[in-house]
């Protein structure tokens, strides 16, 4: 791992492997994590920190089960918003809305795609006008969802942390055959990797 001056983040696969880590269980001792990865505990806690400073690392949360709190209905509601310049307006006035779990701009019919997650459906009713009063909302669609069999919060790690296993050469063959190197995160095998 490398984080200086002006220089992008170079994640390994010992900070890859302790994002997994973390991502199944944030409240793993350091010490485990560390005999999973072979460092000491303050090894563990510098690569954690300088995860953190670089952002990716952006919070440690709690996974609630919203129907254990009486959150009963997920619903998808996808939003047309009639002109671009009214788009930033809309995701700052919808970041504000009880219920909006997440707010993406996507391609296709909707220019917008709402996740929520309300009591009912009069309080998704509710929250469908809340959204159809912001300034530049033309209409809205919404999915209301039966059941869910697949919700995850975890990115997937293990490609990523193949990858960086793979010796330099084969990655960088792999690159001029049309692979692509994303920028925020480069890759180095850890040391002793190669």
């Amino acid at each position: 791992m490398k984080l200086g001056e002006g220089e992008e983040l170079e994640l390994d696969s010992i900070d890859l492997q302790i994002l997994q880590t973390l991502q199944q269980d944030c409240k793993i001792p350091l010490a485990r994590i560390g005999d999973l990865v072979g460092l000491s505990a303050p090894s563990v806690i510098e690569r954690i920190k300088k995860l953190e400073h670089g952002g990716v690392i952006r919070g440690y949360h709690a996974a609630i089960d919203g129907r254990q709190i009486g959150l009963d209905v997920t619903a998808f509601i996808g939003v047309l918003v009639e002109h671009p310049a009214s788009v930033e307006e809309f995701e700052v006035k919808v970041a504000s809305l009880e219920g909006v779990l997440e707010c993406h701009h996507v391609t296709g019919q909707h220019t917008m795609l709402l996740k929520v997650k309300t009591r009912g459906t009069s309080s998704l009713e509710s929250l469908i006008r809340q959204v159809r009063r912001i300034e530049g909302v033309a209409r809205t669609e919404t999915m209301v969802v039966l059941s869910t069999h697949t919700e995850r919060t975890q990115l997937p790690l293990g490609s990523q942390l193949e990858a960086s296993r793979q010796p330099a050469s084969s990655r960088r063959r792999a690159g001029r055959n049309g692979g692509e190197r994303n920028k925020v995160l480069a890759m180095k095998p850890a040391a002793g990797d190669e």
